[in-house]
């Protein structure tokens, strides 16, 4: 994949967001939904060197290439959401330049711990903040992360 061509793309999107948002003063154009989780799992593939699997894929969005299974989460809110403990999970907020920033990587059930004992909500979607997952990722050790492609160049 040509990562400067990506990058650049996605920087594109959001200049589009902001020049329609100056175009209309209160009106908010950003990117949500299907294209941020896409946006999100093409550009932590990239970085972690997944292997993407097909979209909407039931518990995980790819593979390592030690075969294990990564749930990506990509928001650009103040939180993710969860149906199901993943294996493993990475969670980012993605930059209007093209960039993001991990919040979290590490075993999904550090994640999934925090709601038990909590009702499922009526949607099937477990709410957890973007400050919370930070704090978490503090207990998460180095042996349990995984190795970003980019770190090692």
């Amino acid at each position: 994949m040509d990562q400067s061509k990506f990058q650049l793309l996605v920087k594109n999107i959001y200049s589009i967001v902001s020049e329609l948002e100056d175009m209309f003063p209160g009106r908010h154009f950003t990117p949500d939904g299907h294209m941020v989780g896409s946006l999100g799992e093409c550009l932590v593939a990239d970085a972690y060197n997944l292997k993407l699997m097909p979209a909407s894929n039931a518990g995980f969005d790819a593979i390592s290439p030690c075969g294990q299974k990564v749930e990506i989460k990509a928001t650009q809110s103040k939180s993710v959401a969860f149906r199901s403990c993943p294996d493993h999970t990475i969670i980012i907020k993605i930059n209007r330049d093209g960039t993001f920033d991990e919040y979290f990587n590490g075993p999904g059930l550090i994640i999934w711990n925090q709601f038990k004992d909590k009702n499922t909500p009526s949607n099937g979607q477990f709410q957890i903040s973007l400050t919370r997952v930070k704090t978490l990722s503090e207990q998460v050790a180095l042996s349990d992360r995984l190795p970003s492609f980019k770190d090692s160049e």
